[in-house]
C-alpha cells in the first residue's frame, strides 16, 4: 500500500475550484483519525456517519466526543450534514484532503490484470472494439461510467487544395492518404485573386504532403508567420483558417460511453435521481467530457476531479478518475476514465484506470 504523496497513481486535479480550509497538518491525530475514518466508512456505504458509528470501530473514545471533534472537522469545512438529525459525511474539499493526503492506494489485483489483458487482447486486431472494450472493462469492474477519447486522427496528408465559391466564401479540401476527405466552408478573405488561392495551396502541399496534420499544424502556424512577407497578404490569412478549421481539437475523436446503467443501479441513486439525471446530462456533453479528459495530458499517472473542480460537474456534483493512454514515445494518443457520484471506491478505481490505461497504450504500440 502506499500513500499518494509518494504513490505514482494519484495526482491533484489542475485548477481546482476550492480546497479545504485545514490541511492535515493543522489537525491534531485525534481529528485526522476520526476525519480518515469517516470518510471511509462513507465511502464504504454512502451512507453519512454518526458518532456512534465511529466510537464503536475501534476509537477510544466516547460519542460525545467523537461528535465535538466532528463538529471541529465540520467548521473548517472538511464535513458536512444533508440534515440536521443526519450523520456527517465528506464535502468535495474533505474527498480532496483524503485523497492527496490519506488514501491508501495499492497494485491491481493480479487476477483483474489478467482479465484486462486478455479481454483487450482478444480484440482481434481492431482498435475500435479494443476501445468500446475498455470502457466495458472500465464500468463493469469500477460500478460506475466507463469513457474512452479515441485518439486524433494520424493519417499523413496526400492533397491541399482551397476552391472559390463566390465573392465571400472558399472551400479548403484535405485528401489524407487513407482516402479520408475533409471539407470546410470558409470565409473568403477580400482581395483573394485566384493567383492567391493556387498560392496558398501549393504553400500548404509542399509542407503537408506525406505528413500528419496533428503534428504539424503548428509548425506550419510558425513558417507562415515567417513567410508573410513573401506570401500574398490574403493568401496568408487563408492559410491560417484553413490550418485553425482542419482538424479541430475534438473534431476527429469519439468519446465512447458505457455503464450509464451503473450510475441507476447504484442502492443511493432512488434518493439522489435529480443528481443522477444531471451526470446524464454530463454524459451527453461530449466536447466538454473531451476538453476535460484532455487536462490528463501533463499527467504521469491518474488525475481526480470532484464535484466543482470540473465546471462540468458543478450541478450534478460527480466524480472523475481518468488517466492518459501513451505510444512507446511517450506521446498523448488519448484519455480513458471512470464517472460516477463522489463515493466511488477511490483506493480500487484509481489502479484500475492506471493500468488500463497502460494497457490499452501498449496495445496500440504492439
Amino acid at each position: 500500500m502506499s500513500n499518494p504523496s509518494s504513490s505514482p497513481f494519484v495526482l491533484p486535479a489542475a485548477g481546482s475550484r476550492f480546497a479545504a480550509s485545514a490541511s492535515l497538518a493543522e489537525l491534531d491525530a485525534r481529528a485526522r483519525d476520526i476525519f480518515r475514518r469517516v470518510v471511509e466508512t462513507y465511502l464504504a456505504t454512502g451512507e453519512p456517519v454518526g458518532s456512534r458509528t465511529i466510537s464503536r470501530g475501534g476509537v477510544h473514545l466516547s460519542p460525545a466526543s467523537v461528535r465535538n471533534t466532528m463538529q471541529d472537522l465540520a467548521e473548517i469545512g472538511l464535513l458536512d450534514a444533508p440534515h440536521v438529525s443526519a450523520g456527517r459525511r465528506p464535502t468535495h474539499a474533505g474527498l480532496r484532503l483524503f485523497i492527496d493526503g490519506l488514501l491508501e492506494v495499492g497494485e491491481l489485483p493480479e487476477d483483474e490484470q489478467r482479465e484486462i489483458d486478455s479481454r483487450l487482447g482478444a480484440r482481434g486486431g481492431s482498435l475500435e472494439e479494443a476501445f468500446d472494450e475498455a470502457s466495458a472493462i472500465l464500468s463493469g469492474l469500477a460500478g460506475g461510467a466507463g469513457l474512452v477519447v479515441t485518439p486524433t486522427q494520424e493519417a499523413a496528408v496526400k492533397h491541399v487544395e482551397f476552391v472559390a465559391l463566390g465573392i465571400d466564401q472558399a472551400l479548403a479540401v484535405m485528401v489524407m492518404e487513407n482516402g479520408a476527405v475533409e471539407n470546410r466552408l470558409m470565409r473568403r478573405p477580400s482581395g483573394l485573386t485566384p493567383a492567391a488561392l493556387a498560392e496558398a495551396s501549393n504553400f500548404l502541399n509542399a509542407r503537408l504532403r506525406g505528413r500528419s496534420l496533428a503534428d504539424l499544424k503548428q509548425d506550419v502556424a510558425v513558417e507562415v508567420a515567417g513567410a508573410r512577407r513573401e506570401l500574398d497578404a490574403a493568401a496568408a490569412r487563408l492559410i491560417e483558417e484553413g490550418l485553425a478549421a482542419w482538424g479541430g481539437e475534438g473534431s476527429d475523436r469519439t468519446l465512447i460511453v458505457r455503464g450509464r446503467a451503473n450510475l441507476l443501479g447504484d442502492p443511493h441513486a432512488a434518493a439522489d435521481l435529480e443528481r443522477v439525471r444531471r451526470l446524464f446530462d454530463d454524459l451527453e456533453q461530449k466536447e466538454q467530457l473531451i476538453g476535460l479528459l484532455d487536462h490528463v495530458r501533463d499527467a504521469e499517472g491518474v488525475r481526480i476531479f470532484i464535484g466543482s473542480e470540473a465546471p462540468l460537474f458543478s450541478l450534478s456534483g460527480s466524480a472523475l478518475i481518468a488517466a492518459p493512454y501513451m505510444s512507446g514515445r511517450r506521446k498523448l494518443l488519448g484519455a480513458i476514465g471512470v464517472i460516477g457520484p463522489t463515493r466511488l471506491n477511490y483506493a480500487r478505481v484509481i489502479p484500475l484506470v492506471d493500468y488500463t490505461a497502460k494497457t490499452l497504450g501498449r496495445l496500440m504500440n504492439g
